[in-house]
């Protein structure tokens, strides 16, 4: 059976809330880590990126890849060093896009 695969919908993350409330975001980047042995996704709310003057939220998960190259369940970050790690990761980010 093959399996296709949208690029486009790639791009969005769907999140469900405690009241059962649905809110789609798109997807800055993923990485993966070695070192936890995780995967990481940035995203931020649909439409946040259209007023440029507010800042924008960005969320951040943990996540282990599904075998179909899915998000799997989404996981908080536990530990200071493990975020001390995604920040740099962000970071570097941050200044590829500026330059």
């Amino acid at each position: 059976m093959a399996h296709e695969h949208n690029h486009e919908e790639d791009r969005y993350i769907t999140l469900v809330d405690e009241n059962g409330d649905e809110q789609l975001f798109e997807i800055l980047f993923t990485f993966d880590s070695d070192e936890y042995e995780k995967s990481y996704v940035f995203f931020y709310p649909v439409g946040a990126n259209e007023d440029e003057e507010d800042e924008i939220d960005i969320l951040t998960y943990a996540y282990i890849p599904t075998e179909d190259g899915g998000f799997g369940e989404l996981m908080e970050i536990e530990t200071e060093e493990e975020w001390d790690m995604v920040e740099e990761v962000f970071n570097t980010f941050n200044e590829e896009q500026e330059e």
